[in-house]
């Protein structure tokens, strides 16, 4: 308990709080009450075309007085006109005053009536209120102006000059934040509707079309660019900021309209342009009341659970109150850091970490019988594709397929309901081992679908491209060559690949689980194919440099590389969802009996010889891989040898 000195030093410190809060609001209720008899007087003065009769001033204005203090006080009170703050006076506070003041006239209509004092002229009755509503809330805004600086002219402008694009209510909001800033000054817009330029967003003149951004910031000497653009579409506010990218400005935006909207981030919070904002990506809706009737009070099994995808849908299934979450992963380093993260961020999920490989049929067993999952998502994969492509094609084999069989075999034995394999674009007309082995992960879930009969675990697969940022992405790697200073090293000037955010990505998956009913093949929408040349251009220009100090150089197609990659092979064709960003492939039959004999007998044979001999069996296996040839492989492997 406080002792007594600590008690009279809190209520000196509560008193001295209070007292100015007291002080300021006595004054604002003063104001009023001079407002309100100066108005009355001035209502008789306009009444009597400027000079009163000594009568009515004497009883009409005089002896009515206290009546209208009587009438006016408790109302202005009641409707909250003395919680305003006057700095921050808005159309809030003046449709406060409206009311209050036009109920206390009705009233004092009525008093005068019901009273009989002396006469009162009508006219005054509605000049007064009139004229109080001019007083009380022009005062008020003229404060705000005064501390705006707006009554005598803009302030002094000070802090780097900035252009802003987008002259809607976020620019609004944000040029009324950075009105004072000392960092930075706004000094034009640009808009695309053409019928505003020329106009002015509080006091900044809309110059132009976005278009001319780079002439009007030779212009004005702009080195900063501002996007404003939270309303518009995804491709509307990634144009704006490759605009600015091309014009060689340094590019900020303001937070996404949600977070303006959920209160998380105020408009001038302003950030600096990241990669995710130039893809241009629709955030994903999600069936958020589907997906916690499927996972709520589930045992779920995530492998690959230490990667970029594996640990991203781990903290998705976290936030839909899973009863155990198995997260596997052969890396004990991966799966280590995912463990401090979740003992930190996720400590009410109940959580089994496993070091395991999945090609351990024994050890998914015992891990199978201790948990009993429900769900399994299977990210575990190799899918580096020129590591892949040589000495360690075997590898891919025996990780990407027999890994797969072993783990959707288990998920069989012990009754899991949905198995979900996360597969890839490049399993679409394969050019390279890593491909081939995950179209063939495809193909043996589709057997083992057919097998299922009408009860049993059912498989479904999830297949896109490129995640942006993922461990092993081209992403790091171009972040690394702009650190040392270049070069950065692009495969070839035409080679284009589809992105998505890894969020995303893992969201679909869920999305795309709870839907599959067994069978499907899911294809996530993509969006538009980025150009790498490009992307690689604009990581540069957004790390304040220019291709004169980091350039690029193209090294030719590295082994198992394709300029363009697809998301269906020949003989499928999609169907659309109830979800816009899902679709769903229909493939061809599932391979025959003897097709699977053989493909087991390969499997659990010895290291099936050369790299060419292994791709030989794959092509035996996936018709339409079709792998490079050894004299284009020998040239890719010679360009990359004299690139390095």
């Amino acid at each position: 308990m406080p002792g007594p000195n600590e008690q009279s030093g809190g209520i000196a410190k509560a008193s001295a709080m209070i007292s100015p809060l007291l002080t300021k609001r006595a004054l604002v209720v003063l104001h009023d009450i001079v407002a309100v008899a100066a108005c009355w007087l001035l209502g008789y003065w306009l009444r009597f075309n400027l000079t009163i009769p000594v009568d009515y001033l004497a009883n009409a204005w005089w002896r009515t007085l206290p009546l209208v203090f009587a009438v006016y006080a408790p109302i202005c009170w009641s409707f909250g006109l003395y919680r305003g703050i006057w700095r921050y006076a808005s159309v809030m506070d003046m449709r406060r005053i409206i009311l209050a003041v036009t109920v206390a006239a009705v009233v004092m209509v009525a008093a005068t009536h019901m009273l009989r004092l002396w006469p009162v002229p009508r006219s005054v009755l509605v000049l007064h209120p009139i004229l109080l509503i001019l007083v009380m809330g022009g005062s008020r805004f003229a404060y705000r102006a005064w501390r705006d600086g707006v009554l005598y002219g803009r302030t002094v402008l000070t802090g780097e000059p900035v252009l802003v694009l987008g002259c809607g209510d976020a620019a609004d909001r944000l040029l009324r934040e950075l009105a004072h800033s000392s960092e930075w000054c706004v000094v034009g817009l640009l808009s695309e509707d053409a019928r505003r330029i020329g106009q002015e967003l509080r006091g900044v003149k809309i110059l132009g079309p976005h278009e001319g951004l780079s002439a009007w910031a030779e212009k004005l000497s702009i080195r900063r660019a501002i996007v404003a653009m939270p309303e518009a579409s995804p491709r509307k506010r990634r144009r704006a900021i490759e605009l600015a990218i091309r014009a060689g400005l340094s590019v900020m935006t303001v937070p996404c309209l949600g977070d303006m909207l959920a209160g998380r981030v105020a408009v001038s919070g302003v950030r600096c342009v990241q990669l995710e904002d130039l893809l241009g990506r629709d955030p994903v809706q999600l069936d958020m009341a589907c997906l916690r009737s499927w996972l709520d009070g589930q045992a779920v099994l995530v492998t690959g659970a230490g990667g970029s995808i594996g640990s991203e849908l781990a903290r998705q299934i976290a936030r839909f109150a899973p009863r155990l979450l198995i997260l596997l992963d052969v890396s004990e380093y991966a799966l280590y850091r995912l463990e401090q993260e979740f003992r930190r961020e996720y400590a009410q999920i109940p959580c089994a970490f496993v070091v395991g490989d999945v090609r351990d049929a024994a050890w998914l067993d015992r891990i199978f019988s201790a948990h009993r999952p429900s769900v399994v998502f299977h990210a575990a994969a190799y899918k580096h594709v020129p590591l892949m492509e040589d000495g360690n094609a075997w590898q891919a084999v025996t990780n990407n397929v027999t890994g797969s069989k072993r783990l959707a075999e288990a998920a069989r034995r012990h009754g899991t309901d949905k198995f979900i394999l996360i597969s890839t674009d490049k399993a679409v007309n394969p050019a390279n081992v890593m491909g081939a082995t995950k179209r063939l992960a495809e193909r043996v879930l589709a057997t083992m679908q057919q097998e299922r009969g009408e009860s049993g675990t059912r498989f479904i697969t999830v297949r896109f491209g490129n995640v942006l940022d993922s461990n092993g992405s081209v992403i790091p790697t171009f972040r690394e060559q702009i650190a040392r200073g270049g070069p950065v090293t692009v495969t070839h000037p035409e080679i284009v690949r589809y992105f998505m955010l890894i969020p995303e990505a893992a969201q679909l998956v869920l999305q795309a689980g709870q839907m599959g009913q067994g069978g499907e093949i899911f294809v996530l929408e993509m969006g538009e194919p980025v150009r790498i040349h490009d992307l690689a251009r604009n990581m540069i220009r957004l790390s304040g440099l220019s291709e004169d100090e980091v350039r690029i150089e193209f090294t030719g197609l590295r082994p198992g590389e394709k300029l363009c990659e697809e998301l269906l092979t020949d003989s499928e064709h999609t169907l659309p969802t109830p979800h816009p960003k899902l679709r769903v492939a229909l493939a061809e039959a599932a391979p025959d009996a003897g097709w699977r004999r053989d493909l087991e007998d390969w499997l659990q044979g010895p290291v099936a010889g050369t790299s060419r001999e292994i791709k030989q069996r794959l092509q035996r296996f996936v018709p339409e891989y079709s792998p490079q040839p050894d004299e284009a492989r020998e040239e890719a492997l010679e360009k990359n040898g004299e690139a390095r």
